[in-house]
């Protein structure tokens, strides 16, 4: 990180530090790498809306969930960079901290990313298993921010040990299912139920050909509720039908009532 030097008056110091925190309009382009696990990964180019040394805002075509760590390739100037000042291109590792669906003026769907900068380099149990999910902890000395792996789900926080054990459910829900494309935009859609349900995801039956890592919007008509969700599997059970596995991205799902 470029320091500020010691003998540099503190309000200047103080001044400087400022600048560095403070987020700046600065719609620099900006490479999104996303790994959902081990098999799943996908990537996006985009532009950044605002950014400081510690964190950044950007618009992506598919959501992502609060927690999740990713990678942003950006040529950064050298004052807002924490290392590699005379690299061309800055290589930060990020934690998800906001996901907000929104529309622009000609009506196609995109979500508001807000990311705090972790470092070089991801945490350290990442590679192994890419799903899991982070908080942050505090902030370095330097500015960048430390995480640690989320302690439970978020929606299973409120819950005690033996409620844990039974926040799957196998009933059958009934939902429909939009597969999403690269736009945003519906390719196929099926009503159809689920196998087994949770707040963070589900098992439905299909007959769509989608694949790992495929977007798809669940519509739960009796909740009046609209979940965006990303496949992380698909299989064929000994009954010959097919299961899609979905985590949830944006909402959970209101299991309120459900027995």
């Amino acid at each position: 990180m470029t320091a500020v030097p010691t003998d540099v008056p503190s309000a200047e110091r103080r001044k400087a530090e400022r600048r560095r925190i403070q987020r700046i309009s600065l719609p620099l382009p900006v490479r999104v790498e996303v790994r959902i696990d081990q098999q799943v990964s996908w990537n996006e180019v985009t532009r950044l809306s605002d950014v400081s040394a510690f964190g950044a805002g950007f618009s992506l075509k598919r959501p992502l969930k609060r927690g999740r760590i990713i990678l942003l390739t950006i040529p950064m100037p050298r004052q807002l960079r924490c290392f590699d000042h005379s690299d061309a291109q800055y290589r930060i590792w990020c934690i998800i901290r906001r996901c907000v669906p929104t529309r622009t003026l000609a009506g196609e769907v995109s979500y508001s990313i807000g990311v705090a900068f972790i470092g070089k380099n991801p945490p350290s149990g990442f590679i192994d298993d890419p799903s899991t999910l982070y908080e942050i902890s505090h902030r370095e000395d330097e500015g960048l921010w430390r995480v640690v792996p989320a302690p439970d789900g978020p929606e299973d926080r409120n819950l005690s040990k033996e409620e844990r054990r039974h926040t799957r459910f196998f009933i059958p829900e009934a939902v429909r299912l939009d597969v999403l494309d690269a736009d945003g935009n519906i390719s196929e859609s099926e009503s159809t139920v689920t196998e087994n349900i949770s707040f963070g995801g589900a098992a439905v039956f299909t007959s769509l050909t989608v694949n790992a890592g495929a977007f798809i919007r669940v519509v739960s008509q009796r909740h009046n509720k609209e979940i965006i969700s990303v496949v992380r599997g698909r299989r064929t059970g000994p009954d010959g039908l097919t299961r899609l596995h979905l985590e949830f991205i944006d909402h959970f799902f209101p299991l309120e009532g459900v027995e």
